[in-house]
């Protein structure tokens, strides 16, 4: 039989050989195969980790790849290291240092509020390790005071002879049995002892206290007209050793009954302690009502992580706590009086939906007051006294 000779298929125009001489270029995207893009050539470097380039002399001229220091505003690598994940951070003295100053300005500033304390190191501002540790070699040398060659030092004991000291002794033995003395209660007996003896209780100050403690801003009430005598800096003491995160202002009530450059030289001398506002309490005719308002809405932004605040108002008594609640809230919430001692128990009273007002009975926290400077201050009523006068 005779042999048939096989006819070569044609090409398919739509398939390249592999053994086919065409150009990858020549080749469409998406018939590609075993090239790389460019995603892909940039990790591959990524893994050629060469080590930084050297002189002859062993110093690096040219840094490695993610080793580089990176200009400032250039997006640049983190450095991987597990310090970015644990708990602690590494501060130098400089920033320590820094860091102390503006913080204890922070915080001794009452127009300025630290937020979120509980995440930031404010132990650091108080270096209990430079007061409780006595530094005994920076004042006496090692060979002075363990070495062989110590000195023993008499102690300083402030006289010269026995009898002087037997003398300083007993004064000061009489001292602190006249300060013990002062602390006992006396027994109030005569009827003048109860009428002089108001706001100074034990159930009232259980009240301030009750107060304070369920207050997040405090505002301590002063009278215009005596805005020092009705001060009470035992609160404002306790408020700034125990209650630190808790805001004090200032409030002038009865500001009409006094002039004006009176007012303005107490606002100005009492702001640089602590906010203080300039206050006249009326439902029908107030002053300061909306700088009062906006201040409290301030603080309610401030605390945006609570639902609401309470804002507790103290001061003596008939300085006009209850009057300002009612002012606020232009109508009459509580019980008021021209008279000392009409607010028995504490009361709260809403104002807005995340602002709540708490009312305080009159607290009398001086008590170095004289019976005449009680009676001006209108702690007393004076138709207590004068029935006590007509008894005796």
């Amino acid at each position: 039989m005779a042999k048939r000779n096989k006819v070569p298929k044609a090409a398919d125009p739509g398939k390249v050989k592999m053994g086919s001489s065409l150009s990858l270029k020549n080749r469409s995207s998406k018939t590609q195969t075993g090239v790389r893009d460019k995603s892909t050539v940039k990790r591959l470097n990524m893994y050629k980790t060469n080590g930084p380039k050297r002189n002859r002399d062993g110093k690096i001229i040219e840094a490695a790849e993610y080793q580089k220091a990176a200009a400032p505003g250039e997006r640049a690598r983190i450095e991987p290291n597990r310090k970015w994940f644990g708990n602690t951070r590494t501060l130098t003295q400089q920033a320590l240092q820094k860091f102390q100053t503006e913080m204890g300005k922070i915080k001794k500033s009452p127009y300025q509020v630290i937020m979120k304390s509980s995440k930031l190191p404010v132990g650091l501002l108080k270096e209990t390790s430079k007061t409780t540790n006595v530094h005994i070699l920076k004042t006496e040398s090692f060979d002075n005071t363990f070495g062989p060659k110590k000195l023993r030092k008499r102690p300083k004991l402030g006289t010269d002879n026995f009898s002087d000291m037997v003398k300083k002794l007993t004064e000061a033995t009489t001292k602190h049995e006249e300060k013990e003395e002062a602390k006992v209660v006396v027994e109030k007996t005569a009827p003048n002892d109860y009428i002089f003896g108001a706001g100074q209780s034990k159930r009232i100050h259980a009240e301030l206290f009750k107060v304070i403690d369920s207050s997040d801003v405090v505002v301590q009430v002063l009278d215009a007209r005596d805005p020092m005598g009705t001060r009470s800096k035992y609160v404002e003491r306790y408020l700034k050793t125990e209650k630190s995160h808790k805001h004090l202002i200032f409030i002038l009530n009865k500001c009409d009954l006094v002039p004006t450059w009176v007012t303005k030289g107490w606002l100005v001398h009492l702001s640089s302690e602590y906010p203080t506002l300039a206050f006249h309490a009326s439902i029908t005719k107030s002053f300061g009502k909306g700088a009062l308002i906006n201040l409290l809405r301030q603080f309610a932004r401030l605390h945006l992580d609570k639902k609401q605040i309470s804002v507790g108002f103290i001061g003596y008594p008939n300085v006009g706590k209850s009057s300002i609640i009612n002012t606020l809230k232009h109508k009459k919430c509580c019980k008021v009086a021209p008279l000392a001692g009409e607010t028995k128990v504490w009361q709260y009273v809403s104002l807005f939906r995340r602002v709540n007002l708490i009312d305080c009975p009159g607290v009398v926290s001086n008590t170095s007051d004289s019976n005449a400077d009680m009676m001006c201050k209108g702690v007393v009523r004076l138709e207590y006294v004068t029935k006590c006068r007509r008894l005796h």
